[in-house]
């Protein structure tokens, strides 16, 4: 499972975190696998590449490795959010170190889908078997 967003914010830094759920009939859900990407990090780890306010930026997030059988009736529920706290450390939208921060600013963040920012899920399905 691969995610794709394209986005845009108004501060130099934030995070990205998507979490694939299954939820029942009854409305229960099951975390199936989760993810995050500071979008200073977006391309790739060894150097900070921080946004520009109003500018649209690809991120990918995954791939995410799992796989579930949906029973009748269930669903696959996605979430897209700019935190997963205290799951994965917070991201206080400065730019800055954050782990010595005591003081964040609020992100306005877009998710942007068209057919200029395809923001997009690759999912891939199996066919069940029939019994022999």
């Amino acid at each position: 499972v691969e995610l794709t967003l394209y986005v845009s914010s108004d501060v130099k830094d934030t995070d990205f975190t998507v979490k694939l759920i299954d939820v029942d009939p009854q409305g229960r859900a099951w975390n199936l696998d989760e993810t995050i990407q500071r979008v200073r990090y977006r391309e790739g780890y060894d150097k900070e590449v921080f946004m520009e306010k109003g500018k649209v930026y690809p991120v990918k997030l995954g791939p995410l490795t799992t796989s579930n059988w949906f029973a009748a009736g269930h669903r696959l529920r996605i979430e897209v959010s700019s935190s997963n706290f205290p799951r994965f450390d917070r991201n206080m939208n400065t730019g800055g170190k954050n782990y010595d921060e005591t003081r964040g600013v609020t992100a306005t963040n877009v998710v942007h889908h068209s057919k200029q920012y395809p923001t997009e899920l690759k999912l891939t399905v199996v066919k069940r078997k029939t019994a022999m």
